[in-house]
């Protein structure tokens, strides 16, 4: 059964449920906050306009499902999740001064940084207030069958405060990995804290809410959360991985972008604290980089894998992976369910973009 699933069109089934929400969410923003979003989502402006693979989305719910729930009453939970995603990258991609998203340019170097970051609030208002209130327009076919137009069980409130404190462990794990920036040495346990926080933590959100929305109980919220949070870990790791030796054509961004930049990533530090020459060899390069000196980013790369650091990352999102699967079977005695799951967690730790 699970070698039948294709998680290809999970994601474009997400897509196809979430896109109606989602535009009609952006149309509330109007004006330029509205502008940004758009071009965000990959609605408007040049380029390809990729707006996302909606991989939380379906992960919310995929595990809405999975509790027996109605999937259909997840809808807007996924929907709020894929704008939570968006929101935070439109705040990444101004910090961090990456200048290229889903192979075109990032939306603050065409509306600018504060248009981006004025869209960004905006979108998270609107999504807060959709939770709590429902949809009230009555023209989406879950609302006849989905309970969304009020919060009378006080599952809204409940994604709501899920939804803000993710947002705050996304705010904890950007500043984190901007403090990072300006330091020549951080310990592998304080770098994976800070992709627990700044990615790991919305994908627990998602699982969690799929579930919520889905009817479980406590207890079976946590379990779908580690879940997540595991997955999270895992599509972390696989990014890292990426950043440094993924395609560009593929990837959409530039590559050698973090090693430029002399970025600590998950690969980086544990080059650096491997205890080898080429590890003593990284930081040396990276100090040099740091006063003004020349950046060789292909050199860097090479010092990193030969330090272990390529190898070390490779095999803790493993880990995670194989954790995430062991969850999964606790989690799940429907085949179909866990079918859909493993095909989206393959689809996250397996992935070239």
């Amino acid at each position: 059964m699970a070698g039948e699933v294709s998680a290809e069109r999970l994601l474009r089934a997400a897509g196809e449920v979430c896109g109606p929400r989602l535009r009609s969410w952006v149309d509330r923003l109007g004006g330029s906050a509205g502008q940004v979003a758009a071009y965000q989502f990959g609605w408007s402006g040049d380029g390809p306009g990729q707006g996302g693979k909606f991989v939380r989305a379906a992960l919310t719910l995929a595990c809405a499902g999975a509790v027996g729930g109605d999937r259909r009453r997840a809808v807007p939970a996924a929907a709020a999740v894929e704008v939570v995603h968006n929101l935070s990258l439109l705040y990444d991609d101004v910090l961090d001064g990456d200048t290229v998203r889903r192979h075109r340019e990032a939306a603050w170097r065409v509306f600018g940084p504060s248009a981006a970051a004025r869209s960004a609030d905006g979108l998270l208002l609107t999504v807060l207030d959709v939770l709590v209130v429902g949809e009230q327009n009555g023209d989406h076919d879950g609302d006849q069958n989905g309970g969304e137009n009020g919060d009378e069980d006080g599952v809204g409130r409940e994604a709501s405060a899920a939804l803000l404190a993710t947002l705050v462990d996304l705010a904890v794990g950007e500043s984190l990995d901007l403090l990072f920036e300006g330091k020549d040495r951080v310990g592998p346990d304080e770098c994976l804290e800070m992709v627990a926080a700044k990615t790991a933590s919305l994908f627990s959100c998602a699982c969690r809410l799929g579930a919520l929305y889905g009817g479980a109980g406590p207890e079976a919220v946590a379990g779908w959360a580690a879940f997540g949070h595991d997955l999270g870990m895992a599509f972390q790791l696989v990014d890292d991985l990426l950043g440094i030796w993924g395609d560009p054509a593929v990837t959409g961004k530039p590559v050698f972008n973090d090693l430029r930049r002399r970025k600590l990533s998950v690969p980086v530090v544990a080059a650096l604290e491997s205890g080898t020459a080429d590890g003593d060899r990284l930081a040396e390069a990276y100090r040099r980089a740091a006063v003004g000196g020349p950046v060789d980013p292909a050199g860097l790369a090479l010092l990193v894998e030969r330090a272990g650091g390529r190898r070390w990352t490779e095999e803790r999102a493993a880990r995670h992976a194989a954790s995430a699967r062991d969850r999964l079977g606790a989690l799940t005695g429907d085949p179909a369910a866990a079918a859909e799951l493993a095909a989206l967690a393959g689809q996250i730790t397996d992935r070239e973009r």
